[in-house]
């Protein structure tokens, strides 16, 4: 069956928007991770930027084509709350994931001298624990006495924040949103608030295609048992997390928030005001008597 050009072309463009995220900040976690004094050990505030400057940069490159999803809760939460069409879903998460996977693959092509020399320096071998930094580079994993049911929670937690907020910023009755040219950097800015709050827990995935693209090349790369099932077989936590966070946060938004924006609340009054078609026609026969 012959694909429709226009989801063909919705599809090229999620790809390419977590192709950037991915190719940037895949990159920015290498110089965290690989160097020694890091350029970033002083200062994380600019490996969460970097992450959110490149989530405004894939929206305001890809936007106009595709909405730019870039990221399966997103495009869940879009289906459940905002009627995204249900058979747009699957393709465009098979179109997130692999942007992801040839992001990771070029970030691959950046680093692998200094993917080497760290495991020569330290000595460490990628399939092994000493060589968690270098797979810290494509995919997450816990943080300091976080457990894997522990960060399952915070996925949840912190994908229900980004939703929550993308659903505020893109919310056409909402008179305090950003316009249209500045909604991406702000959601960028979310991207980047969510890191610095919370990311040293299990550097905040809240988005499964951004760890499971990355997370696939790199098995294939030779990080294996770090990458599936991962220590305390962790893969599944930034895949279910996110994917659940993200409906509760943009269902939470929908019943909390939306209905008592300034139009919505006005429909919801003139509503009230307007007798039901049963009642006028009551009323229409006692006037006629």
């Amino acid at each position: 069956m012959k694909m429709p050009p226009r989801l063909l072309g919705e599809m090229i463009s999620e790809a390419v928007a977590v192709f950037i995220i991915i190719a940037l900040g895949d990159s920015v976690a290498a110089m965290y991770f690989l160097y020694d004094p890091s350029p970033y050990s002083q200062a994380y505030w600019g490996v969460c930027i970097t992450w959110g400057l490149a989530v405004a940069l894939a929206i305001y490159i890809t936007g106009a084509v595709s909405g730019t999803h870039a990221n399966p809760a997103v495009t869940l939460a879009l289906w459940a709350f905002r009627k995204f069409p249900a058979r747009k879903v699957a393709p465009y998460v098979l179109a997130q994931v692999v942007g992801a996977f040839i992001g990771a693959i070029v970030v691959y092509s950046l680093f692998a001298p200094v993917i080497d020399h760290y495991n020569i320096i330290h000595p460490a071998t990628r399939n092994s624990l000493a060589g968690t930094p270098t797979a810290s580079i494509f995919f997450t994993h816990p943080g300091l006495a976080v457990s894997v049911r522990h960060a399952f929670w915070d996925e949840i937690v912190l994908t229900a924040i980004l939703l929550f907020g993308i659903f505020a910023i893109t919310d056409e009755y909402n008179t305090q949103a950003p316009m249209a040219n500045s909604s991406a950097l702000i959601i960028g800015l979310l991207v980047a608030a969510i890191g610095a709050a919370a990311g040293y827990l299990e550097a905040w995935a809240i988005n499964p295609a951004r760890d499971f693209g990355p997370r696939l090349f790199a098995y294939f790369a030779g990080w294996r048992s770090q990458a599936f099932p991962s220590p305390g077989s962790y893969w599944w936590v930034p895949i279910a997390g996110p994917a659940i966070g993200g409906l509760v946060g943009a269902a939470a938004y929908q019943l909390l928030v939306r209905p008592w924006m300034p139009k919505q609340r006005s429909l919801v009054v003139q509503r009230d005001l307007v007798p039901e078609p049963a009642e006028a026609v009551s009323s229409g026969q006692t006037i006629n008597t």
